[in-house]
Formats: structure tokens, sequence, C-alpha cells
């Protein structure tokens, strides 16, 4: 049967009730499973059965709303996580390990940006960052012998770059690695990151999948397109028996479209133990099931207060790649057709002072540590979010010390656009 649209597929995605059965996703919410026989059993432990025995691996509530994510998004195979940082580290360090290298774009969260130079680092895997905007050659020239993966994001947080893909892609797979990319901006509506060449894509569902600020979440989507196989030197742990699970050889018994995934679950959720609890896999289905139109409304804000900003005498700059004078404006329109997100990231004239009022001033628009939320918010990162890099560090992930990010909700547009201009009149 022809897939369903994304549309469709956001509502009624990922669980279909039989005869009898909830219309609803039910909560699974149960640490254990009972078995008949020890024999029954043993299969799961050797992965010769589907099934469930223990939540910190599997629950069918995070699997159905896993299979929704993977459909969003084209792939083969997902798994969710406890938040965004555990799917992004589990989807790195599913592939590399001490001794090994990454490539990665220098334009991206500033807590994933301290997870892969700082945490990462001191496991023993080095990571080489390069400018979203690289050349070719600078882009193949950062590939190491022991490299393992590329990693970026669709739409940065909150420089707001918007990555070359295909490039990256393309110098990924001349190199016989794999490339990671987070879509947590875009999100599946607006860009599918696997159709430009991704072979990994990660969420943190925290954002507009959950949407209403109630469920912490993440979500790790194989596209099941990456050939382990034809470069097993490179992933042993993928291509060669797993003595810690029954001499298993992922890429063997559950080929391209799975190995990834049973990998990740089978030794890091077992060992690390960042699930998402049922609980919030259900709170997050029901944002998912609104989020194509959601994302329709927080594009719309986002370029009205885009459009708003940009003519203000008190404003630097604005980024926003709606914008047709923006730097990323011709590749958002290739890779985000159909808009990019509500987040508007600006420096005021003053820097962080000018920054500081301005914020302290708002009347709707709240200071918070979030974003993509149903209500409008803003933070300065170089203060919160980004704090642990230096100015140069700031500079290169494109997030000068004055910027101001907000993130435009659900809100009535002009009503927005009244709050911002009440607190830029308070800016000397």
């Amino acid at each position: 049967m022809k897939p369903y649209r994304i549309e469709t597929t956001c509502v009624q995605g990922g669980y279909t009730p039989k005869n009898g059965e909830p219309r609803q996703i039910p909560i699974v919410q149960s640490t254990t499973f009972k078995y008949d026989t020890g024999e029954d059993m043993g299969k799961l432990f050797d992965l010769e059965a589907s099934g469930y025995f223990y939540t910190r691996l599997q629950n069918p509530t995070n699997d159905y709303v896993a299979a929704k994510i993977a459909a969003l998004e084209g792939g083969t195979a997902a798994m969710l996580t406890s938040s965004g940082q555990a799917a992004n580290f589990f989807a790195m360090f599913n592939l590399a390990s001490c001794g090994d290298h990454m490539v990665a774009s220098s334009s991206i969260y500033g807590g994933t940006f301290n997870l892969i130079s700082v945490t990462m680092e001191k496991m023993g895997i080095e990571t080489t960052f390069v400018s979203p905007d690289c050349t070719d050659e600078e882009l193949n020239a950062a590939f190491r012998p022991n490299t393992k993966l590329v990693f970026g994001e669709t739409i940065a947080n909150p420089a707001l770059t918007v990555l070359d893909i295909e490039q990256f892609a393309k110098a990924a797979h001349a190199h016989g690695v794999p490339l990671i990319i987070d879509n947590t901006f875009a999100t599946p509506v607006n860009c599918r990151p696997i159709e430009w060449g991704a072979d990994i894509v990660t969420h943190s569902t925290t954002k507009y999948m959950d949407g209403h600020g109630v469920s912490v979440g993440g979500a790790i989507v194989d596209g099941g397109k990456f050939d382990w196989m034809a470069h097993k030197e490179k992933f042993p742990g993928l291509c060669t028996p797993d003595e810690s699970y029954h001499g298993i050889t992922y890429a063997e018994k559950f080929g391209m479209g799975g190995a990834f995934i049973t990998k990740c679950t089978a030794q890091l959720m077992r060992d690390f133990g960042s699930i998402q609890s049922p609980q919030h896999a259900f709170y997050l289905n029901l944002g998912l099931e609104s989020l194509h139109v959601r994302m329709a409304r927080h594009c719309e804000n986002g370029q009205k207060v885009a459009e708003y900003l940009q003519s203000h005498p008190k404003v630097e700059r604005v980024s926003y790649c709606g914008l047709p004078g923006d730097k990323y404006y011709a590749r958002a329109q290739k890779y985000l057709p159909k808009g990019s997100c509500g987040v508007v990231s600006f420096e005021l004239k003053g820097g962080r002072e000018a920054a500081s009022v301005f914020m302290n001033s708002l009347r709707l628009a709240a200071i918070e540590t979030h974003v993509a939320d149903a209500r409008t918010c803003c933070l300065n990162p170089a203060s919160t979010t980004h704090r642990q890099m230096n100015d140069e560090q700031l500079k290169a992930a494109g997030v000068p010390a004055g910027l101001v990010r907000m993130s435009c909700g659900l809100e009535n547009a002009q009503d927005l656009i009244d709050d911002i201009a009440q607190a830029l009149e308070k800016v000397k």
C-alpha cells in the first residue's frame, strides 16, 4: 500500500488497533513482562524472538511512538531515549569509541558541542569541527583514517545556520562513514534529511515534537541505507560478534535496516539505561498528532517577527532563513521549502546589556531555557545554553554575546510584535 502522507502519519502512524483494542496508544506502565516458561524469555535474551521482558530495553508504548517517528522521517527503525542529549550521545557512541575520530559542524547546539568537545574527548574520542559553510576541500581535509561519523544539525540552535546536507553526506560516504543529522528544529514536517543523504537522524523530542513543554525526550531514527558490512573494518561493533550479547553480529543478523537500532538498544540502552518513560512517550504522541498543524503556525509567526525585527533601528542583524536577504535563504529554499521553524535569532545594538534590558522588559514572551514551545520564550545563549564556550568558540558557532534567541509560539503574531516593540522601547 502507498505510504500515507505526513499529515496522516502524524495522526495515525505507528499504531493500528485491532478489533476491540484501545483507539489511543495504550500506556503500558509496567517494568516487567510475564512469560510461561524460561525458554520463552530466553529467546528474547538471545534476540531470537520479538517481545518485551524489561522496560529499560523496550516497552510497547515507546515502540509505537518510535515507529511513528521512523515513519515520519522515512526510516526503517527508531528508538526513544530520555532526552535529545541522550539520543545524540547514543547515536555517536554506537559507532565511535576510544581512539576514534569524528567530524562535526561547528555550528551546533551548545550542549551537544560540550558533549562532543569535552565529555567524549575525555572518553578518547577526538573531533574535528568544520564550518557549516566550508568548501568541499576543507570538509574532506577534516577526515582521518579512524573517522567513524559526521555530525551536524539541519538548522543549528541558536545560530540558525542551515546545513548543506547533501554536501556533508557526499563527503561522509566518500570516506566510508555515515552522516548523523539532528533534525530537531526542522522536524520531518519541514525536512526529511534521509531523503538528502543522511543515514541517522536524531531529535530532541522535548521541542516541537512534544510542543507543550511537558515531556523531556529524544529519538534516534535509522535510515536503513548505510551498508555497514561494506565498511566492516571501520565498524567492528556492528560487523563482528558481540560477546556481551551471545556472539551476535548485528549487521549480519538484522541487516542494513535494523542493525544500528538493535545494537543501540541491546548494548547502550542496556548499559546506560537512558530510557524514555511510557508516560512521557504517551505525552509525546499527543504532541506528534498536531505537529503538522503547529509547525505551519510556528513558521508563520517566526516569519512575521523576523520581518518586523529586520526593519527596526535598534536591531543590528536578524538570522532567519525565511528572509530573502538571509545568508541561508537560498539553501533553505532547497531543503526547507515549506518553512524552517519558529525560532528567530537577532543581535541588538548595544550587545549583552541591550539584550538583558530587552528580555527583562518582555511581558508576553517568557525567559526560559527552552525553545520550540506552544508559548513564546527567549534567552541569551551566551549566558545560558552556550556559557561553557569562550568568545572565540561563540563566534565560530555564530552565537555572539549579545544574541537573543526568540522561539515564537502559537499566539497571535501581532500580539508578539506588540510585546517586542514595547520591550525595544526600553533599550537605550
